[in-house]
């Protein structure tokens, strides 16, 4: 039997916590700024331990968490969410965010046809692009 982690990458952990399907896109993301390490943009090779805070960019919006436990593993889903706590605050954004798509795209987006330049250039401002 092996001994417990103490430290795990951070690329590693956010696979395994299932915030991101390949380690390739977690260290994509980290590269990007889309993750921060106590308030800090870090690099994917950085090491997680417990009780620090992340603050995290997906496709499914943004989480504010605490780490709770390491592994290096990727498991089922409900293993994943033992390994972070997500705060209220973050949780309470996430619903509010859901909320307002809930009803789509506003209406200057439903024409048909390409995007022209303009309509290209709102929606990177929307989508806050870097």
């Amino acid at each position: 039997m092996s001994a417990p982690l103490t430290t795990v990458r951070l690329d590693k952990w956010l696979w395994a916590a299932r915030f991101y399907k390949t380690r390739t896109l977690a260290t994509k993301a980290c590269d990007l700024g889309r993750v921060e390490y106590n308030g800090q943009h870090v690099k994917p090779s950085r090491d997680v331990v417990t009780g620090v805070m992340l603050r995290i960019k997906t496709e499914g919006g943004e989480f504010e968490v605490q780490v709770l436990a390491l592994s290096d593993l990727r498991g089922p889903a409900p293993v994943a969410q033992t390994l972070y706590a997500e705060t209220p605050a973050s949780a309470a954004a996430r619903a509010q965010a859901r909320e307002n798509n809930r009803f789509g795209l506003p209406p200057m987006f439903t024409r048909e046809g390409r995007p022209s330049k303009r309509d290209r250039r709102e929606l990177d401002k929307l989508q806050q692009r870097d």
